[in-house]
């Protein structure tokens, strides 16, 4: 686990004043009781179904791809549904901002830990394929409990939450490398007994990537994951986290290693895994981030299916 760094002296001019008011907001959102917080995570994410038409309708092109056979009424729930919980998620964050690890441990339960001990028994090599659930971040906390690991990254827009979470990445992760800083890094980074996380279900357009199924469209999938595999000679191990509002806890699952993956071709490689992901999305599909935009690259160069969104409900 790496320690982490001082407040750069920028983030305290006060154009980013408005940022910390909202982190402030977030440290008093920590300590409410989880359903409490949730309430009101609810009602944000109705507000955001109501006022802000572009984030809506990028889930309802989503939709379009993966889920054509839903009804127009079953399309609005649904994109409802996740918009209130990607808006639990965020307010979510304040415990990874301002709780103790040792208090967030306590509402984490993971699954599927016996792979990765059996493979390291194994001498292998780890790579951790987290899927984009809304609740992501809390899969890195609920690793580094027990393993060591380290993860690329894309920097955030925001300076102020971009710094927050690095912090709170770095409390659970040995270190995280730009993305911009290339794949031979993190091949270089791989030993037995150090995982490493991995975000491979973006469109991050047509280099480096092939087209194959999730669920009932064509996705422009990354086959950097597998070229690491291989060159790595590691196991893949798919791996997502969902909120169980029954009990209250973050379930992070780990599915048993991909198989033969990075042995294949790209477009075997890329379905396999992309299939690993629709099975972890399908036990509680409201929770997957499908307000990115995940079928912009498509097939024969068609028209990229998001640039005519409004911004206007």
């Amino acid at each position: 686990m790496s320690t982490p760094t001082k407040l750069p002296k920028n983030l305290l001019h006060p154009r980013y004043w408005p940022s910390w008011w909202a982190v402030a907001g977030l440290g008093l959102l920590a300590f409410l009781p989880w359903q409490l917080r949730h309430a009101l995570g609810k009602q944000l994410g109705r507000l955001m179904y109501k006022h802000n038409a572009k984030r809506r309708q990028i889930i309802l092109v989503n939709l379009d791809f993966a889920f054509p056979e839903l009804t127009t009424a079953e399309r609005e729930q649904f994109v409802l549904a996740n918009l209130q919980e990607y808006a639990c998620a965020l307010l979510d964050y304040s415990l990874l901002f301002f709780r103790s690890r040792k208090a967030l441990y306590k509402k984490i339960k993971l699954s599927g830990q016996e792979f990765l001990e059996e493979a390291i028994k194994q001498n292998q090599n780890i790579i951790l394929l987290l899927g984009h659930s809304v609740w992501l971040e809390f899969a890195p906390v609920a690793i580094g409990e027990h393993f060591q690991a380290y993860g690329s990254y894309k920097p955030f827009k925001n300076p102020v939450f971009n710094w927050l979470i690095m912090q709170s990445r770095l409390r659970d992760v040995q270190f995280v490398v730009a993305r911009e800083e290339g794949m031979i890094k993190l091949v270089r980074s791989l030993e037995p007994g150090k995982l490493l996380f991995f975000l491979p279900d973006q469109d991050h357009g047509a280099k480096h990537s092939v087209f194959a199924p999730f669920f009932q469209a064509e996705k422009s999938t990354l086959t950097t994951p597998a070229r690491i595999a291989k060159l790595g000679r590691a196991c893949a191990f798919p791996i997502m986290c969902f909120f169980d509002s029954n009990t209250g806890s973050y379930q992070v699952k780990i599915e048993a290693a991909l198989e033969d993956f990075g042995a294949l071709d790209a477009q075997e490689d890329a379905a396999t895994m992309n299939a690993s992901f629709e099975k972890l999305i399908r036990q509680h599909p409201t929770q997957y981030m499908w307000l990115l935009k995940l079928f912009k690259t498509r097939p024969k160069q068609d028209e990229n299916p998001y640039l005519k969104l409004t911004r206007h409900p």
